[in-house]
């Protein structure tokens, strides 16, 4: 593998004891850990009536991303409800 002189720079402060772990590493991977399970945990139904229409335009673009079409709607769905989907 091929470092550029600031990688390089950081291995060597690295190799020297330079650096430290932050302190609750582990604590803080398993709390976030333990988040994205559940958030992508799926317990729950939800049945919808949509138009021929719609249905075939979300098709489409979860083709598109590569995603399975309620995969994607499921993902749409969570972002509204967090708060993250923007409002028109």
């Amino acid at each position: 593998m091929r470092l550029d002189a600031a990688e390089k720079e950081i291995l060597a402060a690295v190799e020297r004891g330079e650096w430290r772990s932050a302190k609750g590493g582990k604590r803080e991977r398993q709390r976030y850990a333990t988040y994205a399970k559940a958030t992508f945990r799926k317990d729950r139904r939800l049945n919808i009536r949509i138009s021929s229409k719609g249905l075939e335009a979300i098709q489409k673009r979860a083709l598109e991303e590569g995603l399975p079409y309620q995969t994607l709607v499921s993902s749409i769905l969570h972002k509204y409800a967090s708060g993250r989907l923007g409002r028109t």
